[in-house]
């Protein structure tokens, strides 16, 4: 299912409201989003495979191929986390040594299981450090909503693209009916906390998950997100949506 940008609202900035329930404010945010992760990062990978039922490496290869990725093409990954879509694309480029990865927190960073090339880089979506137009493809997996302003960081999505070069930003979005969204409510802030507390080693680790429904529920909705891409300068906005909630928004640069 694709479904066109269209109806234009306003762009988005933060992607979702404070939530006062982790930090008292949105200045707060970054450094308690930062921490969170650090402490959870041992965890994520065996949580996330239980969460998914195995089945997330092959939906982030497919979405990687939907997208367009080919070999050969030079990658950056942002909120690349532990590896989970960066390792994906390096087995489409070829070369792991194509593929860069990018995230504020040292301890995911420190937990990343990547084929050898792969660089890995700390820094924020906000402020990507690297010179214009250095990648042919750049991704993002499930990192959008931890972004602090959508609109800046698209803008640096641009300007690290190469003309003609393509974005995929995987999200989870909640769906259109009010049932599946109770169902998946109940799974994202009941059961997954459950077995993070039974498998996890970190006492922060059901904590994150916990948190990541919320800002699932609490996330600017599709429409703006590809909205803000158009203002940020691309072009060909699309979503593709799998399973009514796996939302991939793809674009283009000019070329």
């Amino acid at each position: 299912m694709v479904d066109p940008a269209h109806d234009r609202d306003d762009v988005v900035h933060a992607p979702h409201p404070p939530l006062t329930a982790y930090y008292e404010n949105e200045a707060q945010r970054r450094s308690w989003v930062q921490r969170l992760f650090n402490d959870a990062a041992a965890d994520y990978d065996r949580t996330e495979s239980l969460i998914g039922f195995g089945t997330g490496s092959r939906y982030r290869h497919e979405a990687l191929r939907r997208a367009g990725l080919q070999a050969g093409m030079r990658v950056l990954d942002v909120g690349v986390g532990t590896g989970l879509v960066a390792r994906r694309a390096a087995e489409i480029v070829g070369d792991p040594a194509l593929v860069t990865g990018l995230d504020p927190s040292p301890g995911m960073l420190g937990s990343a299981r990547l084929p050898a090339g792969v660089r890995l880089v700390e820094g924020f979506a906000e402020k990507i450090p690297f010179p214009d137009g250095s990648f042919d493809f750049l991704s993002m997996g499930y990192a959008l909503r931890h972004i602090s302003d959508l609109s800046v960081a698209f803008r640096e999505f641009h300007r690290v693209l190469r003309p003609g070069g393509r974005l995929c930003i995987l999200e989870i979005t909640c769906p259109d009916n009010r049932m599946l969204t109770a169902v998946l409510k109940g799974y994202m802030r009941g059961v997954v906390p459950v077995l993070a507390r039974l498998t996890s080693k970190k006492t922060d680790t059901p904590l994150l998950w916990s948190y990541y429904w919320d800002t699932i529920a609490a996330c600017a909705p599709p429409r703006q997100v590809m909205n803000t891409l158009e203002d940020s300068g691309f072009v060909d906005v699309e979503r593709h949506l799998e399973l009514k909630i796996f939302s991939e928004f793809r674009a283009r640069k000019p070329a």
